[in-house]
C-alpha cells in the first residue's frame, strides 16, 4: 500500500546513498476502495448481483493498477547516479543542491518555476528537493523531486556531488 521508508543506503566505502519510493499514501487506497464499493452499491440495486460484482471487481483492480503504477516512481542515489523516476542524471553534471519545505518547493513548482525543468511531483509529498543542473546539452536547468526526507536525499546528492567533482 504505502511504500517502504527511505532509508539511506551505505556504500561500501562508508558513504550514504538514497532510495525511496514515492508510494500512494492509505487514505488513497481507502477512498478509492469507498468508491468502488458506492458504485457496488449503485449496480446490484439495477443489475443482477453478478453483473454488479463482475463490474465493482473490474473497477477494483483497474483502481490498484492505476495506483501502484502512479505510485512505483523511485528516487535513488547510488554511486555515480540520482535517478528520478524514469529520468537519470550522472553526478557531475549536478551542482547546488536545495531542500526545500512545503511552501518553497510550492512556489518553485508553481509561480517561481522554469518550463524547463525536470519534475518528479507528487501531491501528497509536499517537500521537495531541487538540484541545479551543469550540463551544457541538457535543456532542463534544474530538478524538482518530491520527496518524504529532503534533508537525507539533500545529503546523498551532496555527497554524490563531492564524490563526482572530485573524481
Amino acid at each position: 500500500m504505502t511504500a517502504h521508508s527511505p532509508t539511506p543506503t551505505q556504500r561500501p566505502d562508508g558513504a550514504a546513498g538514497h532510495d525511496e519510493r514515492l508510494g500512494v499514501p492509505l487514505r488513497w487506497w481507502v477512498q478509492g476502495t469507498m468508491l468502488v464499493a458506492s458504485l457496488w452499491l449503485a449496480l446490484v440495486v439495477a443489475t443482477p448481483a453478478l453483473v454488479a460484482f463482475g463490474v465493482a471487481g473490474l473497477c477494483l483492480a483497474l483502481l490498484a493498477g492505476l495506483l501502484v503504477a502512479y505510485g512505483s516512481a523511485v528516487v535513488r542515489v547510488d554511486d555515480s547516479t540520482f535517478r528520478a523516476g524514469r529520468a537519470s542524471i550522472a553526478g557531475h553534471h549536478l551542482g547546488r543542491v536545495d531542500e526545500l519545505d512545503a511552501e518553497e518547493a510550492r512556489l518553485v513548482a508553481g509561480r517561481d518555476a522554469d518550463a524547463r525543468a525536470y519534475l518528479l511531483l507528487r501531491p501528497y509529498r509536499k517537500r521537495a528537493v531541487r538540484v541545479e543542473v551543469l550540463d551544457p546539452r541538457d535543456p532542463a536547468p534544474y530538478w524538482l523531486v518530491s520527496t518524504r526526507h529532503p534533508a537525507r536525499l539533500a545529503a546523498a546528492l551532496r555527497a554524490l556531488v563531492a564524490r563526482t567533482t572530485d573524481a
